[in-house]
């Protein structure tokens, strides 16, 4: 058996192991391989274990959660059991249940350990803090990697560029067209209509959508509310175009990152810097295929500025931030913050751009510890794209 996610995976089973009783919540994404790794972890216990999935079109209610715990009980009368239950976002008031029935167990002292799973984090997040402060814990899944995707298909860092980190979707690859409407069909439609519309109210179903088309056509770049208001109809306001923005950033599809600017606070409203968490969702959306993409120096340029992007928000360490930088004619590509460190990254793609690189401006203005240059001269962007951005804050 072939483990992905592999420091995921032996959190996941350490956690499993101890004696402390936390609910473990899993986030991330579809199709990232949450549902793969807990199976491998429960089975790798030989412990009894009782699987539910909420994932179906008809959405589920706290009394179908109420059903599966008192199976997973029946497995737990004398030793130690484990209840798994699936797209846990999409059954009605599934936190107060929870927290009803964890806290049953816990007077009881049932033996039963929980695992839940969601690819909304942002709608889980929302439960975790409204019902269960101080009887969970999150691990959170990333993308795929280059690492992952090379070894489990073989693939080049040039095809990881083009074809993203969906290992579902990487059987396809041979036949382009079959690919894409994989992926836009099972993966952004699926996680825009089932994830997020049927999740929270959305008062423009079509302008979440042409928000997120824009956004993927313009990763890599910085673009004001004004400007998207001027390329979008029936956009509402700015309001709605950021709100929509931040409920894509929690599907795990596409986020706008916000200008840093040291100590002072950011406000929403300034303009973003789009970024997807998968260029699989720009080539699956483009008229370009893969070879024709590699030829052509400007696509392939934002390509490879939007997979280091996503590389770095996939990998990025708990509590730490990605930010751009921009100020009057100099532009910084990414600014990562995290507690101790503040390090400046160029990627160096040969794409034209129409402002200069600040790296230096930066520098003379924030001091930080580390400055990188990814491509050219700098670091080789098929190293830096298989290496966790761990490693490069030190």
């Amino acid at each position: 058996m072939t483990t992905y996610h592999r420091p995921m995976y032996r959190e996941l089973r350490t956690r499993l192991l101890e004696q402390r009783r936390f609910i473990q919540f899993v986030a991330g994404a579809r199709q990232v391989g949450k549902t793969t790794l807990v199976q491998q972890v429960v089975r790798s216990l030989r412990i009894p274990v009782h699987f539910a999935s909420a994932d179906e079109p008809s959405l589920k209610d706290s009394s179908w959660i109420a059903q599966q715990w008192e199976r997973a009980r029946a497995l737990a009368m004398d030793r130690d059991a484990i209840l798994v239950l699936d797209e846990i976002q999409k059954a009605g008031t599934w936190s107060e249940t929870v927290k009803r029935l964890w806290d049953e167990d816990s007077r009881n002292g049932t033996n039963l350990k929980v695992v839940l799973l969601g690819s909304s984090p942002l709608l889980m997040q929302r439960g975790l803090s409204e019902s269960l402060t101080g009887r969970f814990e999150v691990l959170r899944l990333p993308h795929w990697s280059a690492a992952e995707m090379q070894e489990a298909f073989g693939w080049s860092v040039e095809q990881y560029i083009y074809f993203g980190g969906y290992p579902g979707a990487a059987p396809l690859i041979e036949d382009e067209t079959r690919w894409r409407r994989y992926v836009q069909d099972a993966l952004i439609e699926t996680t825009i209509s089932r994830d997020v519309m049927l999740l929270t109210r959305i008062d423009k179903p079509a302008l979440l959508r042409r928000v997120f088309e824009l956004g993927c056509r313009y990763s890599g770049q910085i673009l004001s509310y004004t400007k998207m208001l001027g390329q979008l109809q029936d956009a509402g306001n700015t309001t709605t175009l950021a709100h929509y923005l931040e409920l894509l950033a929690g599907s795990g599809l596409l986020t706008g990152l916000q200008k840093y600017a040291g100590e002072h606070v950011r406000r929403r409203a300034s303009s973003p810097k789009f970024q997807v968490y998968n260029t699989a969702l720009i080539s699956a959306q483009a008229h370009q295929s893969f070879e024709e993409a590699r030829r052509d120096g400007a696509h392939w340029g934002r390509l490879v500025e939007s997979a280091i992007g996503a590389h770095v928000l996939n990998s990025l360490p708990p509590e730490t931030n990605i930010h751009y930088w921009r100020a009057g004619s100099r532009e910084l590509d990414f600014v990562i913050r995290s507690k101790a460190r503040l390090v400046a990254l160029e990627v160096k793609s040969g794409r034209m751009r129409d402002v200069q690189p600040g790296v230096s401006a930066f520098a003379d203005a924030f001091h930080p510890d580390r400055i990188l240059l990814v491509g050219a001269d700098g670091i080789p962007v098929n190293e830096f794209l298989r290496t966790p951005t761990e490693q490069w804050l030190s």
